[in-house]
C-alpha cells in the first residue's frame, strides 16, 4: 500500500530525469517487488494518500517545477502547517499533507523537518541544484532504505537507489544481494537488529530516526535533522514538574488528543486489541469517545462502531482473551470486535510470506500473530491503530524495574529504593527464580562455527545500567522500538494497511520526560502515569495487571507441536552448509528440546531458524526460496536419520573439518619444539580422528590411528631409533567412558550455581566457572570439600596465593573441563569428568599399539602411551605407562600443539629428537 523507491545517478540528462520525477511511473508496489519498472533513473511511488486520496497523486511538483516529492507516512499537524504557509504566500492546489510537506521544504529547507509530527519517509528532488534529499521521522516509523554504489565513492558521481522495502533495492538488478555477516552474528549471539545502520544485506543500509541523506553531485551526506534525543535530555535535566491529579489529567487528555490526530482518515479506521494495558488503552479511548461525544472532529472514519481485532490463543499461556472480554463487555455498543485463532499448522503454511514479508530476520515469532490479525483486518478496515511503543517510553518490561533501583541506588536514594524493592518483590522473586530455575543456558557461540565466532569475537552490546530516562532513550530510538516499527510496517504493508501508533508521538514523550521518574515507576508499577488516566475508562483488571503478554505466539507450545518440522530444517543438507551454524551442536540440542522441552526456551532456537528461512528465501535457488520448510530428497533423508542421545551416538552430521596430513604441524603450530625443562628437540606430529562417541573402544581407535599413520610414513619424520610416544587427549577417554555429558543433561543445583560466580573464566577453558562443572565437581568430591576448597581459595587470594582452591579440592577436579564454544562437538557444549584410571587406560593403548600392524623399526622405537590435559594455558599429565617425567612430557606441549579450536586433532606421536641431556 505505502511505499517509495527509487535510483539516482549524476550521469544521465538532468531535465529529463526531472521530467520522469514528475511524471506518472508504472510502479509494482509493496504487494510486488516494490520496484518501479520505468527503466530510467527518478523516483517512483505507490501510496493510498489517506488523507486526500483524489487529489494527493504522487509524484507531486511545485507549481514553479523546482522541487519533486514522493511520500510514504502521515503528518498530522500538517493543517497547522499549511496555515502557516499560506500566511507567507504559499498557495496549495490540493488538501493533502503531500502538498503541505512538499511547500514547507520550498520554504525552510531540511530545518522544516523538525516541525512535522507524524510518521513520514519521503524523497525530495531540487531540479535546480540537482540534489535529492531523503527523510525520515523522529522515530522511524516510515522505513526508508538505500544503498550507495561503492564504485560511485570512490570519487565518481554518486550513484544511489532507495526504497521503503529493501526487496524494490535488491529488485532493481543494480548489485548482487549478499548477507552481512556482521549483523548475522549480532543477531544470533546478542538478539539485537535494527540498531544502527546496517541492514542484514551487505551494503544496504537504513536510514536511521531523524536522518536525512542528501544526494548532491558531488557525493552523498547523512546528517540529523532534528534535536529530539538532546531536547529530551535537557527536559529530563531540568526540575520536575510534581505529579499530582492535574498531571495525570493532562497526560490523558494528550493522549487522547494523539488518538483523534490518528484517526483522521477518509477510509475505515479499527484498532489492533490485545489484553494489554497499551492497545487497551487505545481502545478503551475511542469506545469512550464514540460513547459520549461521537460528533467529535476526528473520529468520523470510525463509524458508529469501533472495529477491533484480537489474536487469542485458547487454552494457551499467552491467552489475552479474558482481558480482551473485560473490555468488550463494558464497551459493547461502542466496539465489533474481530477474533483471530492463529495455529502453528498455519503458522508452517505461511512461513515462508512471513519471513519474506519481513525481509529481515526478527526477534521471535511473536510478530506473526500481528501478522495474522492484519491479514483479518485488511478484509474491514484499512488504517489500524494499536499501542506499539508504550513499553519503551513508560519501562513495559522487568528490566526496567532493575535499571530504576540501580539508579536509585547510584543517587544514594535509599528511603525510595526501599520502597521500590518491596513494591517489586513479585519481580525480582521471578528473576531470583529464572537464576535458580535449572533451565540449561547454552552459550549462542557453542552453536556457531567457529571461525564465523573468531572473525567478530570484537562484537559487543551494552546498555544503559543505571539511569532510567537515558535507558527510555536508548530503546525508543535505538534497542528496542526500531524492530518493534520495522515489523509493524512490514505486516501492514503486505496487506495494504496503514498502520499509526499514537503513544510515539514526539509531543507525548517530551510531557513524559518533564516528568519525575516516579510518574512512570512508583512502587513496583509500571506505566504509571498510563495506569491511573486510565482509571474508570480500563476495566480494573486491565488497568491494574501486573504481567504483560500482548501481542505475541506462544511459541514454547508452537514449537512443541511442530518440533518434527523444524527438526528437518536443522537436519537439512543447507543448514549445516551455511558458514554460520555448527549442525551437529544445534541438532544435538534440539532432539534434546524434543525429549525435554521444559528444559530449554525456544528464542535461540528461532533465531537459528529465521537465519536459515531468510537465506533460503533471499538467496538460495527459487526452488530453495519457495519450499521454506520443505526439502529435497537429500534433505528429506538426512531429516530423517535417527537422533543422537546425548554423546553416547554420532550426531546426524559432522561439521566440514579441513583434512590435514598426518606429517605437518598445525595451522599457527610449529612441529618441532625446542623443551625448556630438558633443552632437547621435540617433534609433536597432530592425528586428525573422527568423532568419537560413548563406548567406543579407545584402545581398537588408537591402534587403527597408529596403523594408518605407519602405512604412509615419510622416511625422516620419525628417525629410526628415535623414540617416541603416543599422546592421546584427556577428552576422548573420558567420553568413552561415559564420564562426558551434554551441558543440558547437568542439572546444577542451586550451590553450583551460586558457587561458580566467585571463580574465573578465561579464554583458555571455563574451569568450574560453569554451574554445569561446578555441578560435576560436587559430585566428585561432595560440596563440604568445594566448600572448604571456596574458601581457603579466597583466603589464598586475600594474601597473594593463587591455586589454593585446587590443592584442597583435588587434581581430579582440577581436570574436569566445561564447554568451550571454539571446540570440536561434542565438547563445545558438553562438560566432562576427568577420565577414570588414566594409568590403566594407557598402559592397555601400549599394549594395543604393541599389536599393531606396523614397522618392527618403528615398534623398536615405542616407548609408551600419555594421556594429556593441554589448553593454551596449560598442560598436565593425568596418566602415563612411560618412565619420563611429567615435568618433561609436559613441556613438549608447552605451545598446545594439539590446537585449541576444532583441529579434531586429539591425538599425537610425540617424537624424541635428541639434543640435551634429558632429565
Amino acid at each position: 500500500m505505502c511505499g517509495i523507491a527509487g535510483t539516482y545517478g549524476y550521469g544521465a540528462d538532468t531535465e529529463r530525469i526531472a521530467r520522469r520525477m514528475s511524471g506518472a511511473l508504472a510502479h509494482r508496489g509493496p504487494d510486488g517487488e516494490g520496484l518501479f519498472v520505468d527503466g530510467e533513473a527518478g523516483l517512483a511511488h505507490r501510496r493510498l494518500a489517506i488523507i486526500d486520496r483524489e487529489h494527493g497523486a504522487q509524484p507531486m511538483t511545485t507549481a514553479d517545477g523546482r522541487y519533486t516529492i514522493v511520500y510514504n507516512g502521515e503528518t498530522y499537524n500538517y493543517l497547522e502547517l499549511r496555515a502557516e504557509l499560506e500566511q507567507l504566500g504559499h498557495t496549495f492546489r490540493t488538501d493533502s499533507d503531500t502538498e503541505v510537506l512538499l511547500e514547507a521544504h520550498a520554504e525552510w529547507g531540511t530545518a522544516a523537518y523538525d516541525r512535522f509530527n507524524g510518521m513520514f519517509a519521503f524523497a525530495i528532488h531540487d531540479a535546480t541544484t540537482g540534489t535529492v534529499t531523503l527523510a525520515r521521522d523522529h522515530f522511524g516509523i516510515k522505513p526508508l532504505y538505500y544503498r550507495v554504489d561503492p564504485a560511485s565513492e570512490a570519487g565518481g558521481a554518486p550513484k544511489v537507489v532507495f526504497g521503503s522495502e529493501i526487496r524494490s533495492l535488491l529488485a532493481s538488478g543494480t548489485f548482487e544481494a549478499a548477507p552481512d555477516d556482521r549483523a548475522v552474528y549480532r543477531y544470533l549471539k546478542f538478539r539485537v537488529q535494527d540498531d544502527d545502520s546496517r541492514t542484514f544485506f551487505a551494503g544496504v543500509n537504513r536510514l536511521m530516526s531523524g536522518e536525512v541523506l542528501e544526494i548532491r553531485p558531488d557525493g552523498t551526506e547523512v546528517r540529523s535533522f532534528t534535536r529530539l534525543k538532546e531536547e529530551l535530555r535537557e527536559i529530563a535535566a531540568r526540575p520536575s514538574r510534581p505529579y499530582d491529579q492535574s498531571v495525570v489529567d493532562e497526560y490523558r487528555e494528550r493522549f487522547q488528543d494523539s488518538v483523534r490526530m490518528r484517526l483522521q482518515s477518509e477510509v475505515p479506521v479499527g484498532t489492533s486489541l490485545s489484553g494489554g494495558l497499551d492497545s487497551s488503552a487505545v481502545a478503551a479511548v475511542i469506545a469512550r469517545q464514540l460513547r459520549e461525544r461521537p460528533e467529535d472532529e476526528g473520529y468520523e472514519a470510525v463509524g458508529s462502531r469501533q472495529n477491533t481485532f484480537s489474536a487469542v490463543f485458547p487454552n494457551s499461556s499467552n491467552d489475552e482473551e479474558r482481558y480482551v472480554d473485560a473490555l468488550l463487555d463494558e464497551n459493547r455498543g461502542q466496539i465489533t470486535a474481530h477474533k483471530i485463532h492463529p495455529q502453528p499448522e498455519a503458522f508452517l503454511e505461511d512461513l515462508h510470506d512471513f519471513v519474506r514479508t519481513q525481509e529481515e530476520p526478527i526477534i521471535s515469532t511473536g510478530p506473526y500473530a500481528q501478522y495474522a490479525v492484519m491479514r483479518e483486518a485488511s478484509q474491514h478496515i484499512t488504517v489500524l491503530l494499536d499501542g506499539q511503543g508504550a513499553d519503551e517510553m513508560m519501562a513495559g518490561y522487568n528490566p526496567y524495574f532493575y535499571v530504576y533501583l540501580r539508579q536509585l541506588r547510584r543517587q544514594k536514594r535509599f528511603r525510595e529504593l526501599a520502597s521500590e524493592v518491596v513494591g517489586s518483590r513479585d519481580i525480582l522473586r521471578k528473576l531470583a527464580r529464572t537464576k535458580f530455575s535449572g533451565r540449561t543456558s547454552v552459550p549462542m557461540e557453542a552453536l556457531l562455527n567457529s571461525g564465523f565466532v573468531a572473525e567478530h569475537s570484537g562484537e559487543k552490546v551494552t546498555s544503559v545500567q543505571d539511569d532510567l530516562k537515558e535507558r527510555l532513550l536508548e530503546d525508543t530510538f535505538r534497542s528496542s522500538l526500531p524492530s518493534l516499527l520495522r515489523y509493524e510496517d512490514k505486516n501492514t504493508m503486505r496487506f495494504s494497511i496503514e498502520g499509526r501508533v499514537p503513544f510515539v508521538d514526539k509531543e507525548l514523550l517530551k510531557f513524559l520526560f518533564s516528568l519525575d521518574e516516579s510518574a512512570i515507576i512508583h512502587d513496583g508499577w509500571n506505566k504509571r502515569i498510563l495506569r491511573e488516566a486510565m482509571d474508570g475508562i480500563l476495566p480494573d483488571m486491565i488497568s491494574k495487571r501486573r504481567n504483560k503478554i500482548g501481542f505475541t505466539t506462544p511459541e514454547g507450545e508452537w514449537f512443541r507441536s511442530i518440533a518434527p518440522q523444524l527438526r528437518d530444517v536443522f537436519a537439512s543438507a543447507s543448514f549445516a552448509s551455511r558458514p554460520y551454524f555448527d549442525a551437529p551442536s544445534v541438532l544435538a540440542l534440539f532432539d534434546d528440546y524434543i525429549a525435554h522441552p521444559e528444559n530449554h526456551g525456544t528464542l535461540m532456537f528461532w533465531r537459528l531458524l529465521n537465519v536459515e528461512l531468510w537465506m533460503r528465501t533471499f538467496f538460495d535457488d527459487a526452488e530453495g526460496a519457495t519450499r521454506a520448510l520443505g526439502g529435497s530428497a537429500d534433505e528429506a533423508a538426512l531429516a530423517a536419520a535417527p537422533a543422537p542421545a546425548a554423546v553416547a551416538a554420532e550426531p546426524a552430521a559432522e561439521e566440514e573439518v579441513v583434512p590435514k596430513s598426518d606429517y605437518v604441524a598445525n595451522e599457527g603450530k610449529q612441529l618441532d619444539l625446542v623443551s625448556e625443562a630438558d633443552g632437547r628437540t621435540w617433534r609433536r606430529l597432530p592425528l586428525q580422528t573422527a568423532l568419537v562417541a560413548r563406548g567406543d573402544d579407545v584402545e581398537r581407535i588408537a591402534r587403527e590411528r597408529v596403523e594408518a599413520f605407519a602405512a604412509s610414513l615419510p622416511g625422516g619424520v620419525v628417525p629410526d631409533g628415535a623414540p617416541w610416544y603416543f599422546v592421546i587427549s584427556e577428552k576422548i577417554i573420558a567420553i568413552t567412558q561415559g564420564r562426558s555429558w551434554f551441558t543440558w543433561e547437568i542439572r546444577p543445583r542451586r550451590s553450583a550455581k551460586v558457587l561458580s560466580r566467585f571463580v574465573s573464566r578465561t579464554p583458555a577453558g571455563i574451569g568450574l566457572g560453569d554451574p554445569t562443572t561446578m555441578e560435576l565437581a560436587i559430585r566428585e568430591v561432595g560440596l563440604p570439600r568445594v566448600v572448604a576448597a571456596s574458601a581457603v581459595g579466597a583466603a589464598g587470594k586475600v594474601v597473594g596465593r593463587r591455586g589454593l582452591f585446587y590443592e584442597v579440592v583435588g587434581a581430579n577436579v582440577r581436570a574436569i573441563d566445561g564447554p568451550t564454544p571454539y571446540s570440536a562437538f561434542p565438547s563445545n557444549v558438553s562438560a566432562k569428568l576427568p577420565p577414570k584410571d588414566p594409568d590403566a587406560v594407557a598402559a592397555q593403548i601400549s599394549a594395543a599399539i604393541r599389536g599393531a600392524d606396523i614397522p618392527a623399526a618403528l615398534r623398536d622405537g615405542f616407548v609408551g602411551t600419555v594421556v594429556m590435559d593441554a589448553n593454551d594455558i596449560g598442560r598436565n599429565v593425568l596418566g602415563s605407562d612411560v618412565p619420563t617425567t611429567n615435568e618433561v612430557l609436559e613441556a613438549t606441549f608447552a605451545d598446545n600443539p594439539l590446537g585449541q579450536g576444532r583441529q579434531r586433532t586429539p591425538l599425537a606421536i610425540l617424537v624424541d629428537l635428541g639434543g640435551a641431556d634429558r632429565r
